[in-house]
């Protein structure tokens, strides 16, 4: 890989970015009548990110909702959000949602794959829940380079009313992380989603995160061709072009409900 592209995604104003997203908070909470926030936490960064950013200015105005299914996820990702909890002294609700996966589970046909999005809806309905009982707005985690490939789960953890860090690559948020002070083994370990047991992201995507973010800054930023990317980054061609498939594949997760055309 191109450590040059590398750093050229890493080195940005995190200072600015963060003022720019507290801004952005504040003008929607007050755009929208809202009280306040609301975020699933899951022990991972992007959620960690958006725990660090709400702390700083919203103290008292933020719930984070650990939701782990007790059946799948490691206990050291409940561990280390309840840590970042007690770090950002933020409020926060424990919701171990496997009964209720379970429940749901007892009228459905086995798949498990559909049932590990199924937890992420689950997840979104308890955050929409509290949401709605507190005039809360609820803040979506992705960022770029998940959304630009579809790796979210539609009207899962793809929900939300605003979505702070979606202009961020994972490389980026790792990095404004480190400027906000979360702890380094939240931002140095494997993403996942943890949507079945031993789900590791970059496994899945068959992609570290370093060759997504060059690939699709390569091609969306810099706004060069599969070849010239591959000259550049190093990186090989079917990898390039697996990724180019997956933001070509999941671009119905990114747009409203599709409808007939009447003339």
């Amino acid at each position: 890989m191109n450590q040059e592209i590398i750093d050229e995604i890493k080195n940005q104003d995190y200072p600015s970015i963060t003022t720019t997203i507290e801004n952005f908070l504040e003008e929607q909470m007050e755009k929208n009548h809202s009280e306040g926030l609301i975020l699933g936490l899951s022990g991972g960064i992007d959620s960690a990110v958006l725990a660090y950013i709400c702390k700083r200015k919203f103290p008292d105005k933020t719930i984070a909702i650990v939701m782990p299914d007790t059946a799948i996820t490691p206990k050291t990702e409940t561990e280390d959000a309840l840590k970042m909890v007690s770090l950002t002294g933020i409020q926060y609700k424990l919701i171990d949602i496997n009964p209720i996966v379970n429940e749901y589970s007892m009228y459905l046909e086995p798949n498990e794959r559909a049932k590990g999005n199924l937890r992420a809806r689950v997840r979104t309905n308890i955050l929409y829940y509290y949401a709605n009982a507190k005039n809360y707005l609820v803040l979506g985690s992705s960022d770029k380079s998940e959304y630009l490939i579809g790796y979210f789960t539609k009207f899962g953890d793809g929900a939300s009313d605003i979505t702070p860090i979606i202009s961020l690559y994972k490389l980026q948020v790792r990095e404004i992380a480190k400027y906000l002070g979360v702890p380094e083994n939240v931002i140095t370990k494997k993403s996942s989603p943890h949507l079945w047991k031993d789900h590791e992201a970059e496994n899945e995507l068959g992609a570290s995160y370093e060759e997504v973010d060059s690939i699709l800054y390569c091609l969306f930023e810099k706004k060069i061709s599969v070849e010239e990317t591959q000259k550049l980054t190093g990186i090989e061609i079917s990898t390039i072009e697996k990724i180019q498939e997956l933001k070509k594949n999941s671009e119905h997760k990114r747009l409203p409900a599709q409808k007939p055309n009447r003339e």
